[in-house]
């Protein structure tokens, strides 16, 4: 699958972006959709799999504006995208015409949506180091899209070697900063052709939290075949996510871009284009400067390299200065070889 992308893989990844409203959530799918997402994604867990139901110092986040001041467990629960939701929410992208995918972040949810026929999975950058969650994903041979924010390259290669090794052998590594939201200067997109480079055999992306809608497009001209965004109607609707996540117009904005940056891209041509062909008459060529009479020896002083390319290509001129006219020759005559 991400070994055959014509062009980029662009996911719209809604989180909970919803706020525990069913109906914004199918519009947030619809929207996207709008928004000419290829991928609609969301998280698929509970509360009771993430974490465990404590108030004890461990379990209270004292970190990123929009988490902090709550419990995992409540964080958890209001984030979540209800399992009952996952069938109409996929029939909403599928009429659309994108795919929909869960991001699983445990065994029973990888069931779930292998119950769904999940087309492929998302590894989110937090369970990047989960062992025994990566074999599960992997031994459904589905190809498995991973982030690698957090992780050093020790743990994003034993990522990789146990997905291979467990049956995945479609793997794609996103490139992810897992801050909230991500400062731009903090991006580093040049780690998307480093990415590639120690892992030749993956396809490269880039996993994006931070508001830049050039990022994108930035991400593509560097390697990247899949990109992906947080999406929400409007970050006035406020939620665990919003912070990070893109609106309709910019998610559009994003896309189109990234789509001008694939035109703009091409391929390797080191020959003249269709387009260019019609100006080639407008280069250079080998011009009587003067009126040369029959016999009269080519100097500078009567032959010169001056537009359009009607005569000789210039390269010719050394040679053409051995020569003598054989012909009497007007000024703003091109040359020939017939005329010496």
């Amino acid at each position: 699958m991400f070994k055959q992308l014509k062009k980029t893989l662009i996911i719209a990844e809604l989180s909970a972006n919803h706020n525990g409203d069913f109906e914004k959530a199918k519009e947030l799918v619809r929207q996207a959709c709008l928004s000419l997402a290829d991928v609609v994604k969301i998280q698929t867990y509970t509360p009771d799999t993430m974490t465990l139901n404590s108030e004890k110092d461990p379990f209270q986040v004292n970190v990123n504006e929009a988490w902090k001041g709550q419990t995992l467990q409540h964080l958890y629960q209001i984030a979540q995208t209800p399992w009952e939701w996952h069938s109409e929410l996929e029939k909403i992208a599928k009429e659309n015409g994108a795919l929909f995918i869960g991001t699983p972040y445990d065994i029973t949810s990888v069931d779930f949506l292998e119950s769904k026929n999940c087309p492929f999975y998302k590894v989110a950058s937090f369970e990047a180091t989960d062992i025994n969650l990566l074999k599960k994903i992997a031994q459904t041979k589905k190809p498995v899209v991973i982030a690698r924010g957090m992780t050093s390259f020790e743990e994003l290669s034993q990522a990789i070697t146990i997905l291979k090794e467990s049956g995945a052998n479609d793997i794609a590594v996103l490139h992810c900063v897992s801050a909230y939201p991500t400062k731009v200067e903090d991006l580093n997109l040049l780690t998307i052709p480093e990415i590639q480079r120690k892992f030749p055999d993956v396809v490269v992306g880039l996993s994006d939290h931070s508001l830049s809608v050039v990022s994108g497009s930035v991400g593509v001209a560097l390697g990247a075949k899949i990109i992906e965004r947080h999406f929400i109607l409007s970050r006035k609707d406020g939620g665990p996510d919003a912070a990070f996540s893109l609106e309709p117009g910019e998610f559009s904005k994003m896309v189109e871009m990234i789509r001008e940056t694939e035109k703009i891209l091409g391929k390797p041509f080191l020959e003249a284009v269709e387009s260019e062909k019609e100006n080639k008459q407008f280069r250079r060529s080998l011009w009587a400067i003067k009126d040369i009479k029959k016999g009269e020896k080519f100097t500078t002083e009567n032959i010169g390299s001056f537009r359009p390319a009607v005569g000789l290509e210039p390269k010719y001129l050394s040679e053409v200065l051995k020569k003598k006219a054989l012909v009497d020759i007007e000024f703003g005559t091109p040359l020939s070889r017939d005329l010496f």
